[in-house]
């Protein structure tokens, strides 16, 4: 059938390589175990009610592209395009650059037991990683793969969680006793919860994956709510439990110091079965790679149909059906994010336009509302719920913006960057001859040496419409 069912599974794509890289910077911003938890439940709340609002939005603009395709069709062009531009310039780029580091840091912590992995080793490993998702052979068997790891990833988590259950009935508690858990490592802050926020955010990214190809669901009026209410208490419940398992074997300070924090867990706990970990996370990270290609290339084809891209970006190989040119674009800029290495400065940057971004949607909806209170909606949620949402999300972006004004400025400028794009490239409809007959041969160029054709609507993998490339 041409509509593809995507499994549950799928939707639990959200457990990324998040929970192996985020409880580090939840704890350390948070400044205390208790609050550091609190945070990961509340996290795991407020995507939950994100969800709900995407799930109305989806059905009601049944267009793939998520969040790009409703901004532009509320707020129109120049927000949709904005949306657009940090996605392929930021946020898709960051994020291969974290599962790259968070890969990394997995596969060479053990060779570096008593000191932190050599800064170049880890940007050569990542880029490793890069290159091999590149040549990624076909997109049909990553998806075959990708239910395999994400079975793998969730055994891995279980067995943390279930480890962490066995210490706590031998006693080992001493961390989540409320008189310790609250105690403070450092001085409470505001700004820095809000970052703590914004790291917990992070592991939970991919909540909104379904809503990127809502097109191509089987019923998603059934199907978007079910995934929500199954996966988010799911995957909240799981990372909950796996931060509590990894303070029942290792203080505070001990996980803050960890590059690596199922490493260091299974190194206390496993013994001689300890490789087990940095195997699981290694899969872990391939399965993530995986889920944001996915996406990421759905978006890139979302933008060049609606004239926001170069049609090139959201070609296929004729034959793999692999997005090659969106691929080696975002390759290129993953490697300049990889000139930061620090992984949490990257988590911030992301964390912080992609909230800015889900508040504009989620504001979408309530205006969606207002002005068009009569079209079809099949999923219709409380308004209470985008209200709650976009009380948190200010408070977010105020504390995030006095705690890191640095980072938040620079993906603000990166942001506005693309308005100036937007009206040459876009806005600017009758260009000199000359110039679009020069953007027709580079394209036709780029056609030519990575062998790609524009995919038609509706068809199937592998049968796209190979006019175009002549």
């Amino acid at each position: 059938s041409k509509q593809r069912n995507f499994s549950l599974l799928n939707k639990c794509n959200i457990i990324g390589s998040g929970i192996f890289v985020s409880p580090k910077g939840v704890l350390e911003n948070s400044s205390s175990v208790g609050l550091a938890l609190i945070v990961w439940t509340l996290t795991g709340v407020i995507t939950a009610i994100s969800a709900l609002c995407y799930a109305e939005l989806g059905v009601t603009i049944p267009k793939s592209g998520g969040d790009y395709s409703y901004v532009k069709d509320i707020f129109g062009g120049l927000a949709g395009f904005l949306r657009l531009w940090i996605a392929v310039l930021v946020i898709y780029p960051t994020n291969q650059a974290v599962i790259a580091l968070t890969f990394a840091n997995y596969a060479l912590q053990p060779l570096f037991p008593s000191c932190f992995p050599p800064e170049r080793a880890l940007g050569l490993l990542a880029a490793v990683l890069l290159l091999t998702w590149i040549n990624c052979f076909s997109v049909r068997w990553a998806t075959r793969v990708q239910d395999v790891f994400t079975t793998g990833k969730l055994l891995a988590l279980f067995l943390i969680i279930i480890m962490g259950i066995v210490q706590i009935c031998q006693g080992n508690f001493y961390w989540l006793e409320p008189e310790h858990a609250f105690h403070p490592l450092q001085p409470y802050d505001v700004g820095r919860i809000a970052l703590a926020f914004l790291q917990g955010s992070f592991a939970y990214a991919g909540w909104n994956f379904l809503n990127y190809v809502t097109e191509e669901l089987i019923d998603p009026y059934r199907n978007l709510p079910r995934a929500i209410f199954i996966s988010v208490p799911l995957v909240t419940f799981v990372y909950v439990f796996a931060n509590i398992a990894y303070i029942t074997a290792m203080s505070p300070q001990e996980l803050i110091a960890s590059n690596a924090v199922a490493v260091t867990f299974g190194e206390k706990l496993l013994g001689v079965m300890s490789w087990i970990m940095p195997i699981s996370v290694a899969l872990s990270t391939f399965g993530g790679v995986n889920g944001s290609l996915f996406t990421s290339s759905r978006l890139f084809f979302a933008g060049a149909r609606e004239g926001h891209l170069p049609r090139l970006l959201a070609m296929i190989h004729v034959n793999r059906c692999t997005p090659i040119p969106a691929l080696l674009f975002t390759c290129i800029s993953t490697l300049l994010m990889l000139c930061t290495s620090d992984i949490y400065t990257l988590i911030n940057y992301v964390g912080f336009i992609n909230y800015l971004f889900y508040g504009v949607t989620v504001a979408g909806q309530i205006v969606l509302r207002i002005k068009e209170p009569d079209i079809h909606r099949p999923i219709k949620v409380s308004l209470a719920w985008p209200v709650i949402f976009l009380i948190f999300w200010a408070f977010l972006l105020i504390f995030s913006l006095y705690s890191e004004p640095v980072v938040c400025c620079i993906g603000l400028a990166i942001m506005l960057s693309g308005v100036p794009v937007y009206l040459f490239g876009i806005y600017w409809e009758n260009k000199p001859e000359n110039f679009n007959s020069f953007v027709a041969k580079l394209t036709h160029l780029g056609q030519k040496l990575f062998m790609v054709v524009y995919p038609t609507e509706g068809s199937e993998d592998g049968n796209e419409d190979k006019d175009e490339a002549g």
